[in-house]
């Protein structure tokens, strides 16, 4: 067994929380004072403790302690509307109990992986709950765009909720990795992924949704970018926004032409949906 540790000033506690949210493996210490944290990562391999260091810096270490032997912490199924079941179960047996406990419903295999986006975390469920309700007002075959996929599992609900061109990207390539398992594993096709960082992207279309659940500095920057991949009409939601920083997310985003005339806060955290004012303004 390895471990990967780092320390960190506590201003930073929320962002790593976030970050490997979901990971059963994960830990996080708020040392005497209050000022500093230190956050760990329990791993069975070297190489995935040393790629955590080597995009996060910090130490790898092994330990002694078999951990193999531990019984993983499971959170309980997250419901969708009246779609989806949302577990970090994967085996087959533990799937079939669920098919037959939620009836109706499909099931959403995601399990916990060092990308973000299990499903339980207030901003994943809150953006699954509005790509619901988007598809029950559009054709099948919309377009999406889910920037910052994390696990992927935002792009698989789109394609089940009936869109069709679907494009996943993250500026992890260990996430994208991860969407693609769960594609597969989740028997969706045709999601095109691409590992990239949103604020260089020179995007060569428009989606009809675009699902942007990043942190609220890297949506301030981006809107230069998802301004240009929006369309006429189309839904933008927003997420990954401390309640803290929403003014100045939707500030910037009014600037670039932007509205949200639905905002979720759960927690800490906020999530929303709305699209191009002149749209919204002509819809009322």
């Amino acid at each position: 067994m390895f471990v990967w540790s780092k320390l960190s000033a506590a201003k930073w506690l929320d962002a790593w929380e976030d970050r490997f949210r979901g990971n059963p493996n994960f830990v996080m210490h708020v040392l005497k004072g209050g000022k500093s944290v230190r956050v760990e990562v329990f791993c069975d391999t070297r190489k995935a403790a040393d790629a955590i260091a080597e995009q996060f810096g910090g130490s790898v270490r092994k330990l002694s302690a078999d951990w193999k032997n531990a019984t993983p912490t499971v959170s309980p199924p997250l419901k969708v509307r009246d779609k989806f079941i949302v577990t970090q179960h994967a085996a087959p047996k533990d799937l079939a109990k669920l098919a037959k406990e939620f009836p109706g419903r499909e099931i959403l295999s995601i399990p916990p992986e060092m990308a973000f986006g299990t499903g339980d975390h207030a901003t994943t469920s809150t953006c699954l709950r509005f790509l619901a309700d988007i598809a029950r007002d559009r054709p099948a075959g919309w377009s999406c765009a889910d920037l910052g996929c994390g696990t992927g599992v935002l792009a698989i609900a789109a394609r089940k909720l009936g869109s069709g061109d679907t494009f996943a990207c993250d500026f992890d390539p260990f996430a994208v990795s991860v969407a693609e398992r769960n594609f597969t594993r989740n028997h969706v096709e045709g999601i095109v992924t691409q590992e990239l960082d949103v604020l260089k992207w020179k995007p060569r279309k428009k989606y009809d949704v675009v699902v942007a659940n990043i942190f609220s500095t890297v949506l301030i920057q981006a809107f230069p970018v998802i301004s240009k991949i929006v369309k006429p009409g189309g839904d933008l939601v927003l997420s990954g926004i401390l309640a803290s920083q929403a003014w100045d997310v939707f500030t910037a985003a009014a600037s670039h032409g932007f509205g949200f005339p639905e905002v979720v806060k759960k927690g800490k955290w906020v999530t929303a949906r709305g699209g191009w004012m002149n749209d919204l303004t002509a819809k009322s």
